[in-house]
């Protein structure tokens, strides 16, 4: 297969109409102006960190566990599978690699910014709302019984409460079960991903070329196996790992579509900034005039048309048909 067929499969063919030539937009020249337009966002994101590890410093909602819920709270407790500092590698570090990867092939910073600012929207609102819902719901983990009572021997007060011995860390981290921060910090920056790549590859594009959907579901198979994986580890029910990957998938998609058109759109590949910034630029290139006045220039090339009257002269028909009586009247005509 030629590397043109490759390149109609995944980027569609290169005549479609304002595809012909893409505008470069670079980060030397536009990159500050991108930012600065989007400070107040930036900040709003810093507010979001400070939320995020506020919520990860005040303790949870200790719930009732009483001796008949024993039952399916004495799972092992096990190591994680995937570990937490693993997270924001795969979920944030290797989507911002793929956006340097397309900027590096087609130099618009617009599209590298918004990718950026979204997936870490994405990640931060998904983070905030999931940590939030822990600390309120306090939903024992899996492997609590252990957590509580590491040495097997458990103690119950008079009302049936569990009365714990274990570690604190330990105790607090398992009143954190539902919903599941792995999967929904997956699912949000994966699925911000696969929408980002749906678009670039034109996956909708009617042509039928199922490849482009097998590279968009792999970063949503990714997200899907450590979602699996924390059921597996015991550190959470299956319905937090649903809950929080349908949170994470929701919140990734309201964060996409503030700044790209949904990837089904014909003009799905880039986003919204990208296509104002073209027609600026094409406006400026048809009427160059247009712009030098809205910058306050004057245009010194602009001559006035011959069958327009002269600085100072009226050309409303009275004024016309006034010159004309006085021609008549003085014998010129």
């Amino acid at each position: 297969m030629s590397f043109q067929v490759m390149r109609n499969m995944f980027q569609g063919p290169q005549a479609r109409p304002g595809e012909t030539e893409f505008e470069v937009f670079y980060m030397r020249s536009h990159g500050r102006q991108v930012a600065r337009i989007h400070m107040h966002d930036w900040l709003i994101l810093l507010l979001l960190v400070i939320i995020e590890i506020g919520l990860n410093i005040i303790h949870p909602f200790y719930r009732f566990v009483g001796k008949d819920m024993m039952t399916d709270l004495k799972y092992p407790l096990k190591d994680n599978t995937v570990p937490l500092w693993a997270v924001p590698v795969y979920a944030v570090l290797l989507p911002i690699l793929i956006f340097l990867f397309i900027y590096f092939k087609r130099r618009d910073i617009y599209d590298l910014h918004h990718a950026i600012l979204g997936l870490l929207f994405s990640i931060l609102i998904t983070g905030v709302l999931t940590d939030a819902i822990k600390d309120a719901t306090g939903r024992p983990r899996p492997d609590f019984f252990w957590r509580c009572f590491p040495d097997g021997i458990d103690k119950y007060d008079r009302w049936g409460n569990v009365v714990c011995h274990g570690n604190d860390s330990d105790i607090r981290e398992g009143h954190k079960s539902f919903p599941s921060g792995h999967s929904s910090w997956s699912f949000a920056g994966l699925g911000f991903l696969a929408l980002y790549l749906a678009g670039k590859i034109k996956v909708f594009d009617r042509r039928g070329h199922i490849a482009k959907l097998c590279i968009v579901f792999l970063p949503l198979l990714m997200a899907s196996l450590v979602a699996v994986s924390r059921v597996d580890d015991y550190w959470h029910h299956w319905q937090d790992v649903f809950a929080g990957g349908l949170l994470g998938l929701t919140i990734a998609t309201f964060c996409y579509l503030q700044f790209f058109p949904a990837p089904y759109h014909p003009e799905g590949w880039g986003p919204y900034a990208y296509f104002r910034a073209c027609e600026e630029t094409l406006s400026r290139r048809v009427d160059p005039s247009a712009h030098a006045v809205g910058l306050g220039i004057q245009d010194t090339n602009h001559q006035p048309r011959q069958d327009q009257p002269g600085p100072g002269m009226d050309s409303s028909p009275d004024y016309h048909s006034y010159t004309l009586e006085s021609d008549v009247e003085s014998g010129k005509v």
